[in-house]
């Protein structure tokens, strides 16, 4: 079982330095420290557990450290900056878990920017020796990539000239929309196996700059000063240890705190349960910080975060996942004004941005997703937005025959109105209506309000409204159905139909190079007997259809 929790106690690949407002992230990895057996993690390069560190140094950095402001992405191995993912690793890994492994080392480098853009922590990448395809795409998720004029320095992006596959992390699309480098030096620059080094990488908009080893230091120095004097983070305040996350796993069940998933293998569903606050939320922002952990929104979504990625990675034929809440909707609607109110916290904010990144995990997820709104439920405002996530809503009409409890309800708050924008930069209503915006207004003056089934389905909140005679036929009807079609296929409507609206940059990688890298790793010129990912190393050039389709 793969397990995403850890402590850089734990780490076997990175370490991490601090030194008053300035971090120092160091790539040291464990060659005999793999995932799985089979490959030596030679040259720094890495796989899914070097990740898991990763994402997990880059979250206590928001949370645990407020005071540093400028994170240094460095090599702690002379000569190499990273050799990228581990070609022996993809080699033999199913394409479910190279797939997989792709997306979170996506959403780990795309975590790495919001921290620029979200909490003001700059991320500068240090470039001193060799740094190729997933070792220069995590260098193109920082804010500024400074490289070593030392002669021999290079960053390339190898992977088509010798994997026949993409820099499927993102590579692509950060070199055209992220750092605008020219269509054609573009080109060039994807079919060289050395890469590119010294002034000319300045020069195309690689490298921010190249500096010689005599002034590195000095330059580092400079760049970090800077970003201290702007610097938005709160660096007189003590951080929030993110302890260590209480969970149960049996064979059928998870069980945390606030989250509960049931699985049912005969017909491929996770059962989601998700538990409005037991408590009122405090009243100040110092109480919820003394809280910490225990800070329901936070809880929510680190237990939510840890689920999701155990039910990908772990229980791939599990292919629907369901979501139902019960609790106080009232005390659901105290925390989200909570965290409206006091927006202005970097505690909040930090909160409320990692509830905005789990939300954006759900929309990548490959998984069908199905909401179930019942008497006793809790969705509102911010456990809405699991309803407005789901590819189909349903909400019962009234209540159960002998259920004493009031009919289920739902309630908009203000934070689903830009809380917690999508990929595409919308928030989940704006995607929703994407052609009717005076529809979002209308939603604006419902705000606060309890909408039964009829209301939720005149807004468009929700999909059906059964009564409970046919409840429970028609959610059986609708998973079973779910469950006799062909995953592919249903992977692939469910991500051309979530993102309506604008192309970012995010949805390009998650929508078009994260689709045609999944197509790519299929084929035999990548993955056959002789193809370059089973070739490579063994002295046999790989042999590849011609065709092109």
């Amino acid at each position: 079982m793969i397990d995403f929790r850890t402590h850089p106690s734990r780490y076997n690949h990175w370490r991490l330095d601090i030194d008053g407002p300035v971090a120092s992230l160091f790539l040291d990895v464990e060659e005999s420290a793999g995932l799985e057996s089979g490959y030596e993690l030679k040259l720094n390069s890495y796989d899914l557990g070097v990740d898991i560190e990763l994402y997990d140094a880059v979250q206590r950095l928001r949370f645990e450290h407020p005071e540093v402001n400028t994170v240094l992405l460095r090599s702690a191995h002379d000569r190499v900056f990273s050799a990228g993912a581990n070609i022996r690793m993809l080699a033999q890994a199913s394409h479910a878990d190279k797939v997989n492994f792709c997306k979170f080392t996506n959403e780990t480098r795309l975590s790495i920017e919001d921290a620029t853009d979200r909490s003001g922590q700059l991320y500068i990448a240090v470039i001193e020796g060799s740094c190729a395809g997933g070792g220069y795409e995590l260098a193109l998720a920082a804010d500024r990539i400074i490289m070593l004029d030392d002669g021999s320095t290079s960053v390339s992006l190898p992977e088509l000239p010798l994997l026949a596959v993409l820099p499927g992390t993102g590579g692509l699309t950060r070199l055209v929309d992220k750092r605008h480098v020219r269509r054609d030096r573009a080109d060039v620059f994807c079919t060289l196996e050395e890469g590119i080094r010294g002034e000319r990488a300045a020069e195309w908009g690689l490298v921010d700059e190249v500096v010689p080893a005599s002034r590195l230091a000095e330059r580092l120095a400079e760049i970090s000063s800077m970003a201290e004097k702007g610097s938005r983070r709160a660096s007189e305040d003590d951080g929030v240890v993110l302890s260590d996350l209480a969970r149960e796993v049996t064979e059928n069940r998870l069980e945390y705190k606030s989250l509960s998933v049931q699985i049912d293998r005969s017909l491929g569903v996770a059962g989601f349960n998700l538990r409005g606050p037991a408590a009122d939320v405090p009243e100040s922002v110092s109480a919820t910080q003394e809280s910490g952990t225990g800070f329901w929104p936070l809880a929510l979504a680190r237990e939510l975060d840890d689920a999701i990625l155990h039910l990908r990675f772990n229980e791939p034929e599990i292919g629907t996942w369901t979501f139902r809440s019960d609790g106080d909707p009232d005390r659901v609607s105290a925390a989200d004004a909570f965290l409206a109110n006091h927006a202005d916290s970097w505690f909040v904010q930090e909160t409320t941005g990692y509830l905005k990144r789990v939300l954006k995990r759900l929309d990548v997820s490959a998984r069908s997703l199905v909401s179930l709104v019942e008497p006793g439920s809790c969705f509102v405002g911010t456990l809405l937005e699991l309803c407005l996530a789901s590819d189909r809503t349903y909400m019962l009409e009234g209540t159960f025959e002998g259920d004493n409890r009031p009919p289920a309800i739902i309630r908009l708050t203000d934070m689903n109105f830009g809380a917690y924008p999508m990929g595409n930069g919308c928030n989940r209503l704006e995607s929703r209506f994407i052609e009717s915006p005076e529809n979002v207004e209308e939603h604006r003056q419902a705000v606060g309000k309890d909408l039964d089934a009829d209301a939720a389905e005149a807004l468009g909140l929700v999909t059906f409204t059964p009564d409970d005679i046919d409840w429970e036929d028609e959610i059986r009807i609708a998973i079973e159905e779910r469950a006799s079609f062909s995953p592919d296929a249903l992977t692939a409507m469910e991500a051309n139909l979530r993102f309506a609206g604008p192309e970012t940059l995010e949805t390009k990688i998650f929508a078009r190079l994260s689709a045609w890298q999944n197509w790519i790793f299929q084929r035999p010129n990548a993955t056959g007997e002789v193809g370059a990912l089973k070739r490579y190393g063994s002295g046999q050039r790989p042999s590849f259809d011609k065709t092109r389709a």
